[in-house]
């Protein structure tokens, strides 16, 4: 993930929820020590997006994808 995108998410609190719900069980055990998403999630995302795994991701994607996410939780309450 690259800081564009994560300083996109800092800025936005109201996602934080649905990015930390991207991040693996036991997350603060493990390097980096970061709430990151699993590296395979990672690459089937930027995969399916972009078309490269190894595309860094847009901030402006990343925080659509955040909020449809929110969005989603909320409809299946």
């Amino acid at each position: 993930m690259n800081a564009g995108a994560v300083l996109a998410v800092v800025v936005r609190p109201w996602l934080w929820r649905s990015a930390l719900a991207l991040a693996p069980p036991g997350w603060w055990r493990r390097p980096p020590f970061l709430p990151v998403p699993d590296p395979a999630y990672a690459a089937f995302r930027l995969q399916t997006m972009y078309g490269d795994a190894s595309h860094s991701p847009e901030p402006a994607d990343v925080i659509t994808y955040l909020g449809w996410c929110r969005r989603y939780r909320r409809l299946v309450r």
